[in-house]
């Protein structure tokens, strides 16, 4: 899907999401279905290859429609109401479109910021006592969580070897969490699935399909291989919440995490991108990512001022410039000043060094010589000033 057909396609998707909610009295608030309609709707596979927008546009109405309760109907007068609004959608595609993160505020100063401005306001809304509130001289504030987690490992992408783990954590009866956030979507391809070996040990999985998978944030799954572990501990009994149907064969999901009752459903937009792309889309997606990667480890590799202190495996590089810290150090300094280009430094075992990430969708291999081409120009100037 081009630039194009996003436009034209997306255009078709507005209009049918704007007529749905315009005409949403005319359906029934409730699906007449019974549980397990779906999968005779749909194949037990995901498609080998991308299919035409057009075959998943009108499945929205013959596999999406009839199993949706229209929280938005009129007609549904059940548990609370629900938010909803044009500007909210039209605030998601934004969000979307930027794929900007607020862990910090170097990684992203206005989404930190309108964070912090938007909770004062809701709060002040709500009035709040002040001492809430991020104005307040005090150590009040908010934050819009959500609960995710990360592998790979997030400074060189390193693994740990689940074959070595696997066998003492099940002769100790210890719980194996195995957390591939980052790596896990590379696994679909078989090249790197030896890397995932022993997890057959593992009582549990993740993988944040929001990272590599082409799904928007947020989106982590997670399989257990015990479920009654997780209903054991978030179980939340009431009447209001009870099923009358499906419950003894369908699961439920609001027993399986903290939050019972806010659990969004993100599992259409996974199933766009899992038809849109196919198996061999993704696999190439990713493919062309690892090979950007080792085309900027090879610049890297071709200067003898850098070195590279951790194995290339998948879309990261880990290099440095030769020598004490204090040399990397400055050219993260002469880096962040000229904002040609924004790459993050990293420490392990006192070394200090950078770390190039092959994140955006649309990188070729002339954006990777232009980015090599700005750090060995700062290089240029480091290396000349510590010789003077």
């Amino acid at each position: 899907m081009d630039a194009e057909s996003f436009e034209n396609q997306g255009a078709e998707l507005l209009r049918y999401v704007t007529s749905y909610l315009e005409n949403i009295r005319d359906r029934p608030a409730f699906p007449d279905v019974k549980p397990g309609f779906l999968r005779e709707l749909i194949p037990d596979t995901a498609p080998e290859n991308a299919e035409p927008w057009e075959a998943v546009f009108s499945d929205i109405e013959r596999v999406i429609m009839p199993g949706v309760i229209h929280y938005r109907s009129p007609k549904f007068n059940a548990y609370w109401t629900f938010g909803m609004s044009f500007p909210s959608m039209l605030g998601d595609i934004l969000t979307d479109a930027l794929g900007c993160i607020g862990d910090t505020w170097e990684s992203c100063p206005m989404s930190v910021e309108l964070e912090m401005v938007t909770m004062d306001w809701l709060a002040q809304m709500l009035h709040l006592p002040p001492f809430f509130l991020f104005s307040h001289p005090g150590q009040g504030g908010g934050i819009i969580e959500v609960l995710c987690a990360t592998l790979g490992s997030t400074a060189t992408c390193a693994f740990d070897n689940l074959k070595e783990l696997g066998p003492l954590c099940e002769e100790h009866s210890i719980w194996m969490h195995v957390d591939a956030a980052y790596a896990g979507s590379a696994f679909i391809c078989p090249e790197f699935r030896p890397l995932l070996d022993g997890v057959e040990y593992a009582t549990s999985f993740n993988l944040n399909a929001h990272k590599w998978l082409k799904v928007t944030y947020e989106c982590s799954p997670l399989w257990v291989k015990n479920t009654d572990y997780l209903q054991n501990n978030f179980l939340v009994e009431t009447e209001y919440l009870k099923q009358t149907m499906g419950g003894d064969v369908m699961p439920d999901f609001r027993h399986w995490q903290i939050s019972a009752t806010s659990k969004p459903c993100r599992a259409i937009k996974m199933w766009f991108v899992l038809r849109l792309f196919g198996l061999t889309g993704l696999q190439n997606y990713i493919r062309h990512d690892v090979a950007m990667a080792h085309e900027f480890e090879a610049l890297v590799r071709s200067d003898v001022r850098f070195e590279i202190p951790a194995d290339v495996i998948m879309g990261l590089v880990c290099f440095r410039l030769k020598g004490p810290n204090r040399l990397t150090e400055r050219l993260v300094k002469e880096l962040r000043e000229d904002h040609k280009v924004h790459i993050l430094p990293a420490m392990m075992k006192e070394v200090y060094f950078l770390r190039l990430s092959i994140c955006g969708p649309y990188v070729t291999s002339s954006d990777v010589k232009y980015t090599w081409d700005v750090i060995r120009q700062a290089a240029d100037v480091i290396l000349c000033s510590v010789k003077e």
